[in-house]
């Protein structure tokens, strides 16, 4: 698969201090936050952590690619939600990996539409895009 150049429209930038035992902001000031590990992984667990915020990245992502692909289809995803759970844990050759599941509730459409849906928003969507060959994630309907 070769990379596609792309229009960028708009750069976030962010910045880390102490990488996942200190803090986060973004150069806007809109997003400043304490990190810490889970208290699963040994840590405090008194901040937010990566993880959150990369679920939180792209079940909100996600949910806009939904929103791109029922325009399309002209399918009704009013009142649809996203939930990203995202997780962590060590690889067989000694790193550390990422899962992605992603459930969407669609109350509009029957199950067979949503999965249709959610399988052309996962072709749409710039974090599908960029975890595709790389992280395992498996979309459901709630």
């Amino acid at each position: 698969m070769s990379i596609q150049p792309i229009d960028v429209k708009y750069t976030a930038v962010a910045t880390a201090e102490n990488g996942r035992d200190g803090r986060v902001a973004t150069d806007d000031g809109r997003l400043d936050v304490v990190v810490n590990p889970p208290e699963a992984m040994g840590g405090s667990g008194a901040g937010t952590n990566p993880e959150q915020l990369f679920a939180a990245g792209y079940s909100a992502c996600f949910q806009g690619a939904l929103g791109v692909v029922a325009r399309r289809e002209n399918a009704d995803v009013s009142g649809s939600t996203v939930t990203a759970e995202v997780g962590i844990g060590s690889t067989p050759e000694g790193g550390f990996g990422l899962t992605v599941e992603l459930t969407a509730s669609i109350p509009a459409v029957d199950t067979a539409t949503a999965k249709e849906l959610l399988e052309k928003a996962h072709e749409v969507c710039p974090y599908s895009s960029a975890t595709r060959g790389n992280i395992a994630v498996s979309l459901n309907v709630a």
